[in-house]
């Protein structure tokens, strides 16, 4: 067999789950597409030790440990989404992260709703424009 057919299949996984990463919004198929990503390395792994013709299959040894982390991975993943979906109601990475920032202070604007105004800044700025 050809190393070019796995390595090809290989790069195909990658990109998609590149542009999983890259392009969704949800946090649940950004971490499945982590994971086609990984796939895609386990793939170019055992492909090379098969051409490689190894003695000690070290790509195979490596692809059991890359699949033992990338188990590990998703469930502390699942773990952190769940517990975030419950306090904040959404798994949208954008979402999340704008409430976890909060407003930068240096941009708060002075008719913003979210700070209390002063009860004696309408005499002040009545005063000015008089």
């Amino acid at each position: 067999m050809h190393l070019a057919y796995p390595a090809v299949l290989a790069v195909l996984l990658f990109c998609t789950g590149l542009y999983g990463v890259l392009a969704r919004r949800n946090a649940i198929l950004v971490l499945m597409s982590v994971e086609l990503m990984l796939n895609a390395v386990n793939l170019n792994l055992v492909a090379f030790d098969v051409w490689l013709r190894d003695s000690l299959h070290a790509g195979q040894a490596l692809t059991l440990f890359t699949i033992a982390v990338a188990a590990a991975e998703i469930g502390i993943g699942l773990a952190i989404v769940l517990a975030v979906y419950r306090n904040r109601g959404t798994s949208d990475i954008d979402r999340i992260r704008d409430t976890a920032e909060g407003p930068d202070p240096d941009l708060a604007d002075a008719d913003d709703p979210a700070e209390p105004e002063d009860p004696a800044a309408p005499a002040q700025k009545a005063e000015a424009a008089a």
